[in-house]
C-alpha cells in the first residue's frame, strides 16, 4: 500500500484497521494459529472477563493459541473496529477498539509492533463493558422515575423502597452478599443495583463511612482526587485534591443513600457454608442483636486489604501499664500530649500517627522493623500519575474510565519496566530528601526492582509511604528512629531485640493487615481458605504452583477454588476499575448465562 506523505494519520487508521481485519477474519474461520500469528513472538494479551470469564494474562503465541483454542467457539468475536485515531511513537501503533461478543460488548486498547516487515500486537487487553440484554439504565434507557395516567394501586418511590427494605432477608433472599461496606463494598453494590442482580451489602458499622469515621482524626488519603472517584458519581470539580476521612465517610453514605444500594449496617457475620448441591450457602448474621439467617447464592467478600488487623502478641503486654492498640485502634492524637510514644512500623500509618502525635507536643519514637520505600506525594502526583489522573489530564480529554483502561492494559509482567525510569525520576528529583533520610539512619528501599510504589503495592500491599510531610520529621530528628525488633514490653517501657529500652505511655502497633483470606478461614473453615490459597499479591492462583509468575493480582474480582466466592477490595481506583468486572461476572451467573473460566482448572462456577 503506498502512503502519502501529508497524511499519516490516515496511514496509522489504516494500518490497524487492516490488522483487526485480519484477525477478525481468522477468529471467523476459527483459524487459531493465524489468530496467533497476528502476535508478536513476544506479546501479552490481558483479558477481562470478555474471552476467558476470568481476569487473565497470557503471554506470547504459545498463550494467544492456548486461550483461543480454549474460548472462541463459544466467545465468537466480531465487529471489531477502531473506535479513535490511533496514536504512533518509538515505533508502536496505540489503537483504541470495540468489539462484540456471543454475549456483550467489548472495548480494548492494542499496542502494535513491526516484526519481520509484518505489523504484530505486542499488548492487547480485551474487556467485557455490557452484557446484551442486561445494559444498565443509563442515557436513552435511564427510567421514567413516574408513572403517568392514574392507578389506584400506584405506590410513590419512597414506599416502594420501603417494602422492598422490609422484604429484603425475610421473604426475599439476595443472589449476592456483599461482606464488607467499605468503598469497594459499595462501588459493588451500586453496579449491581443498576445491573438489577439483587445484592445486599453488610457491614459491622452502624453508618456507611464509619470504617474511615472510626481512623485516627488525621488520616486523608494520600492518593488524589482524580485517582479516586467511584462508580457513576464522579467528586464534584471544587472536591479537594487530597481527601479527609471524614468527607470521604461522608461521601460514602451519601453515595449508600442516592445509589439506592440495599445496605445493613450494625451487621455482623458471624458464619458462612456452603452447600454444594443445592448451590447456595447459608449465613448466620446478626443485625442489631438479632439472628438472621441468609442463604445468598454468591458470597463476595470485600472486607478490604486494610480489614483485618495484625497485632503482635508479645510477652509483657499484660503488665504494662500504659495504653496499646493497633493503628486502626488509634483516636489520635489529643489525649497524649506531653507522652512518650513508641510507634512500631514505619509504613503509612506509622508515619501519619508520628506527624500527628508530634504535632500535639508527644514525644515520638519510631521503631523500624524493615526497610520502607518513600516517595513525597508532590513527585508522585506529578510523575507517577500525572499523565492519566489529573487536572492537565482531564482537560486533554481523558477520563477516568479511559485511564483505567489504560493503566490496565500495561501487564503485570512488564509493568515495572515502565514503572522504573518514573521511579529513578522521582529519586534524581528528591535527592536532597533522600540524602537527608539516610544520614538519619532511615532504611529506604526502591523495591525489589527499582519500580517502586504501585509494584510494592501489588506484590505485597505493604512496606511503603506516600510523604506528605512526616518524613521531614525523622530526617530532621524531631521524631527519634531506632531499629529492630520488638521482643516484649515491660510495665513502662519496649524492649528490642538489641536490648534497648524504650520508655513509653504509649505503644502503638502500626503493624499492617492480614490477608483477606484471613476472613476466609474466619467466616468458613481453614479447610476454605486452603483451597483458595493466597489472597492479593501478583502470581499464579493455584495453590499447587504458586510460582513467581506475575501475571495478575491472586483470586481478586475472579472466580476462586471454593465455588460461590469471591473477593473484592484494594484503593479507590481499584474498587472502581474492577467492581464492573465482578459484577458482570456475577450478573452473567444471575441470568443463567454459561460462564466456563479458563485459566484456573476444575473452577467452572456456572452456576
Amino acid at each position: 500500500m503506498t502512503q502519502t506523505l501529508d497524511a499519516p494519520p490516515q496511514g496509522a487508521a489504516r494500518r490497524a484497521a487492516d490488522w483487526f481485519a485480519a484477525l477478525e477474519d481468522a477468529f471467523r474461520a476459527r483459524d487459531v494459529e493465524r489468530a496467533a500469528g497476528l502476535f508478536a513472538s513476544t506479546s501479552y494479551w490481558r483479558d477481562l472477563v470478555a474471552f476467558s470469564w476470568n481476569i487473565t494474562t497470557v503471554e506470547h503465541r504459545a498463550g494467544v493459541t492456548d486461550l483461543l483454542t480454549a474460548t472462541l467457539d463459544r466467545t465468537d468475536p466480531s465487529g471489531f473496529a477502531v473506535s479513535e485515531e490511533p496514536e504512533e511513537a518509538d515505533g508502536v501503533t496505540t489503537a483504541w477498539f470495540t468489539f462484540q461478543t456471543a454475549v456483550g460488548r467489548g472495548k480494548g486498547l492494542v499496542r502494535l509492533v513491526e516484526e519481520d516487515g509484518q505489523l504484530r500486537a505486542w499488548t492487547f487487553l480485551t474487556t467485557l463493558y455490557e452484557l446484551t440484554g442486561h445494559e444498565e439504565p443509563r442515557g436513552p434507557g435511564r427510567p421514567r422515575g413516574a408513572e403517568h395516567g392514574v392507578d389506584r394501586q400506584r405506590l410513590t418511590w419512597a414506599e416502594r423502597r420501603a417494602r422492598e427494605e422490609a422484604e429484603l432477608g425475610r421473604t426475599t433472599q439476595p443472589y449476592v452478599l456483599v461482606v464488607g461496606g467499605g468503598q469497594g463494598g459499595v462501588a459493588l453494590g451500586a453496579r449491581l443495583r443498576q445491573l438489577g442482580v439483587p445484592a445486599l451489602v453488610v457491614d459491622r458499622h452502624a453508618r456507611p463511612g464509619d470504617q474511615w469515621r472510626s481512623r485516627y482524626k488525621s488520616l486523608c488519603l494520600h492518593d488524589p482526587v482524580w485517582y479516586d472517584h467511584l462508580p457513576y458519581l464522579p467528586f464534584p470539580d471544587n472536591w479537594p485534591v487530597f481527601s479527609p476521612k471524614d468527607k470521604i465517610a461522608d461521601w460514602l453514605e451519601s453515595y449508600v443513600k442516592v445509589m439506592e444500594i440495599p445496605y445493613w449496617g450494625s451487621t455482623e457475620v458471624r458464619s458462612a457454608a456452603y452447600d454444594e448441591a443445592a448451590g447456595e450457602w447459608t449465613v448466620e448474621l446478626v443485625r442489631d442483636g438479632e439472628e438472621l439467617t441468609l442463604r445468598p447464592q454468591q458470597l463476595v467478600l470485600a472486607t478490604g486489604m486494610s480489614g483485618k488487623p495484625n497485632v503482635p502478641v508479645l510477652p509483657g503486654q499484660d503488665v504494662f501499664r500504659g495504653e496499646q492498640h493497633h493503628s486502626s485502634a488509634h483516636p489520635g492524637p489529643d489525649a497524649y500530649a506531653g507522652k512518650r510514644v513508641v510507634v512500631v512500623g514505619s509504613n503509612n500509618s506509622a508515619f501519619d500517627i508520628c506527624g500527628a502525635l508530634w504535632e500535639h507536643g508527644a514525644d515520638v519514637t519510631m521503631v523500624q522493623r524493615s526497610s520502607t520505600h518513600i516517595v513525597r506525594s508532590s513527585s508522585l502526583m506529578e510523575i507517577g500519575l500525572g499523565a492519566l489522573y489529573s487536572e492537565e489530564a482531564v482537560a486533554a480529554g481523558m477520563t477516568t474510565e479511559k485511564a483505567d483502561l489504560v493503566f490496565a492494559s500495561l501487564p503485570y509482567r512488564i509493568l515495572h519496566e515502565f514503572q522504573i525510569p518514573a521511579y529513578e525520576q522521582m529519586k534524581e528529583r528528591d535527592a536532597d530528601f533522600y540524602d537527608r533520610l539516610e544520614k538519619a539512619g532511615f532504611w529506604l528501599d526502591w523495591g525489589d526492582d527499582g519500580s517502586g510504589l504501585f509494584m510494592k503495592y501489588l506484590r505485597r500491599g505493604s512496606g511503603y509511604y506516600i510523604d506528605v510531610g512526616a518524613a521531614d520529621l525523622v530526617a530532621n530528628g524531631d521524631v527519634h528512629l531506632v531499629h529492630g525488633q520488638v521482643v516484649r514490653l515491660t510495665e513502662d517501657a519496649v524492649v528490642l531485640d538489641d536490648g534497648t529500652e524504650l520508655p513509653a505511655d504509649l505503644v502503638v502497633y502500626a503493624t499492617g493487615y492480614g490477608s483477606m483470606n484471613g476472613w476466609a478461614a474466619d467466616l468458613i473453615s481453614q479447610e476454605a481458605a486452603d483451597r483458595v490459597g493466597k489472597v492479593w499479591g501478583l502470581g499464579s492462583d493455584t495453590t499447587k504452583d504458586p510460582g513467581p509468575w506475575e501475571g495478575e493480582q491472586r483470586n481478586m474480582w475472579k472466580p476462586t477454588r471454593q465455588e460461590g466466592l469471591w473477593f473484592h477490595g484494594g484503593n479507590l481506583h481499584q474498587s472502581r476499575h474492577y467492581s464492573l468486572y465482578l459484577a458482570l461476572q456475577l450478573t452473567a451467573r444471575h441470568a443463567g448465562i454459561p460462564t466456563p473460566v479458563h485459566g484456573l482448572a476444575d473452577v467452572h462456577h456456572t452456576r
